[in-house]
């Protein structure tokens, strides 16, 4: 069985190790001059190479020859997301004191150790307090912010960086040619900027592709991974700026149709929207809007409804300017034409078109509902419930016989809004703001995704908000589009 390249090439030395120089040079000077401390904080994102920096630092400590595979009695690792107990933790304070077998001093790394319990961390630090002489800790965290400060204090803390794309490029290229996989320049680049900083998956990504004993090409890398095509990109970004949401829908259908990754696909969006707004090209609350909600997709349950709701809430931003029209399809459809009534519109009364009654909007009495009051249930919804209020926002009402009618562009709000649950939080907040009980029926009318007109570029009014992107992600990162 061949070894996996992530483990075969795994750093034996210091001088090995790519991308933590800081770490690694600090490090070799303490061993050099003999300030070596009895415990260290290894913190930074997976794949970077704390463990494997650790492992080499224990064996340095110990002038012990390390090639990687070998195994020591005086070494120790200890995986604390399976030995997480304070039972563990306690059988670790009383081995402590037993003094190394061989080596000069007995080195124990605990990785992940953000997950021990409270308990196990108490127990832990009464030995951080009084180390025996020959012991040393080398603690492993992706979260280094979920120690207690007790811990962290007692420790002499190193934080490891995502490996640079530029770094991990040159790695793959070494290792391609070593391994004699044949593999396209741009196509290394793309896998080392997917892998976002940790070399372990870059190296994984490598392997697998390399794998098929084909040349490794940019295309075979993008089918791969459901990595999106720049021009695909470029379309979906130039339809949410001229706020045509049909053409935008129709493109996110045509990725998920290939099989693209919407994670990826978010990726490569906001990469590009974040370089429109660091460079003055884009303005406007709505596409600082889009850019959070494009960055927090990868950590939700669905990516890709969440891809599909943030793309159609920036694309459609201009169909509240819209009249209303009456429904084509679904539920809400009549045999009868209906009377279409803007939410900004007098009531209806008494079944007459021409009643142009100027009485400001009030509660209904005898279960009658004022369409005028439209905006104020909108309002109402936003405080109330967000996620509901960003389906609602896009339909046009429709009151006909005493039927509210919602009217969608699109089947995912519709779809939405139908659910028993958010039918009757809808009806509740109608019911809160104007008195009334309409029957709701929600119809899915795509002929008002045509009706979308661009929203105007802002001016440098919005400086404040280019800051603020500015100070998330930092000027100097600037990605060509």
């Amino acid at each position: 069985m061949g070894q996996a390249l992530y483990r075969k090439y795994r750093p034996r030395s210091f001088n090995d190790a790519v991308g933590q120089e800081a770490a690694t040079k600090t490090l070799e000077k303490a061993i050099k001059s003999g300030r070596i401390s009895h415990a260290y904080l290894f913190a930074g994102p997976r794949g970077v190479g704390k463990t494997s920096i650790a492992r080499i630092l224990a064996h340095q400590i110990n002038d012990l020859p390390y090639s990687g595979d070998e195994f020591h009695l005086d070494i120790i690792e200890i995986d604390a997301a399976s030995n997480r107990r304070i039972d563990e933790i306690r059988d670790l304070r009383e081995k402590v004191h037993i003094a190394p077998t061989s080596a000069k001093f007995k080195v124990y790394i605990i990785d992940e150790v953000h997950m021990l319990t409270k308990e196990a961390f108490n127990a832990l630090l009464k030995t951080l307090e009084e180390p025996p002489a020959h012991c040393i800790f080398i603690l492993a965290t992706t979260e280094a912010h979920k120690l207690p400060e007790t811990i962290v204090s007692r420790t002499q803390r190193f934080d490891f960086k995502p490996i640079s794309r530029h770094a991990a490029q040159e790695r793959l290229r070494k290792i391609a040619d070593e391994e004699k996989i044949a593999a396209d320049d741009d196509a290394l680049e793309m896998i080392a900027q997917f892998g976002e900083g940790s070399l372990r998956d870059i190296i994984g990504l490598l392997d697998q592709l390399g794998g098929s004993g084909q040349k490794i090409s940019q295309k075979a890398v993008r089918d791969f991974l459901g990595i999106p095509a720049d021009q695909s990109v470029t379309a979906l970004m130039d339809a949410i700026i001229k706020a045509n949401a049909k053409n935008a829908i129709g493109i996110l259908d045509d990725l998920q149709a290939k099989a693209t990754d919407p994670i990826a696909v978010a990726k490569s969006l906001s990469a590009k929207l974040r370089h429109k707004l660091i460079n003055n090209e884009l303005g406007g609350k709505w596409a600082a809007d889009l850019l959070k909600e494009l960055i927090e997709i990868p950590a939700g349950v669905n990516p890709q409804e969440l891809l599909e709701l943030a793309v159609l809430r920036a694309a459609a931003r201009g169909n509240d300017d819209q009249p209303s029209q009456p429904p084509t399809t679904g539920e809400g459809t009549q045999k009868t034409n209906p009377k279409i009534i803007k939410a900004n519109d007098p009531p209806v009364r008494n079944g007459s078109s021409n009643d142009t009654s100027k009485e400001s909007a009030k509660p209904a009495a005898n279960n009658e509902f004022d369409i005028r009051s439209w905006d104020e249930i909108l309002a109402r919804a936003k405080t109330k419930a967000p996620s509901l209020y960003s389906a609602l926002r896009l339909a046009k009402p429709v009151l006909e016989d005493g039927k509210l009618i919602l009217s969608f562009p699109f089947q995912l709000h519709k779809k939405k809004v139908q659910e028993a649950k958010q039918l009757n939080l809808t009806a509740e907040i109608i019911e809160e703001v104007t008195g009334a009980k309409p029957v709701i029926l929600c119809s899915l009318d795509k002929s008002l995704a045509d009706n979308s007109e661009p929203l105007p570029q802002l001016n440098e009014t919005v400086a404040a908000e280019l800051n603020a992107i500015s100070n998330i992600f930092g000027k100097a990162e600037v990605l060509e589009s």
